[in-house]
């Protein structure tokens, strides 16, 4: 069997979603996926588009946002998924724009960051998830630019805590600038620096047409 039929397979023809997985979990993240892997291969025509997209707005809530299933609260990492999946069927039309652009400008917060629902505190990551669907929209011009590339710079600043202590008073007061040479990125301002975080703060930048850097596609 191929990697192609493997994939498309995952597909449940009655509801139109993905399972992640031979032990038949759905999730809109693995709908995305598999659009992606097979239209990226050329084989998006082994799977029933239609269906899969009706199961997409089906996740569609009235604030605009997508959840991981019919019902589910919106978040957004779950919006990048059925927006992204949107984009690669070629249904962008089916998305009130405006209102979900709403939502998602909404994520931003005072110090510049975006957050991935409401309530909760900011996150690089976001930088993706939030302005890679905002940009598929036509809508990434709604956040503010300028506080959203701060917030992200400054996630390069992280607080240096002892192991030991009696170091601790010294050592909590120490903010330590990440090494040029070696780079990072934490999830926000004082958090240490990690692999998944930086990715997704370049791609933020770059989505903001940050200098040096390529265009991303936010698909």
């Amino acid at each position: 069997m191929t990697y192609r039929t493997d994939v498309a397979n995952l597909q449940d023809f009655k509801t139109g979603t993905f399972a992640g997985d031979a032990w038949g979990e759905t999730d809109t993240r693995f709908l995305y996926g598999a659009f992606n892997a097979l239209s990226l291969l050329g084989y998006l025509d082994l799977v029933d588009v239609e269906k899969a997209v009706q199961y997409i707005m089906a996740c569609e809530n009235i604030d605009g946002g997508f959840g991981t299933s019919p019902g589910a609260e919106s978040h957004s990492g779950q919006v990048f998924t059925c927006v992204g999946a949107l984009a690669i069927a070629g249904r962008l039309d089916l998305i009130d724009a405006d209102r979900l652009g709403g939502w998602l400008s909404e994520r931003q917060l005072p110090n510049g960051g975006l957050n991935g629902r409401p309530e909760k505190l900011e996150d690089s990551c976001y930088g993706w998830w939030v302005m890679s669907s905002m940009a598929m929209i036509k809508r990434l011009h709604w956040i503010d630019r300028d506080k959203m590339i701060e917030f992200i710079l400054g996630c390069q600043v992280f607080l240096l805590l002892s192991l030991y202590p009696c170091l601790h008073t010294l050592l909590t007061c120490l903010l330590v600038l990440q090494d040029p040479e070696n780079g990072g990125f934490s999830d926000r301002p004082e958090d240490m620096v990690d692999v998944f975080h930086t990715v997704f703060s370049i791609t933020g930048l770059s989505l903001l047409k940050y200098p040096g850097l390529v265009d991303v596609d936010p698909v």
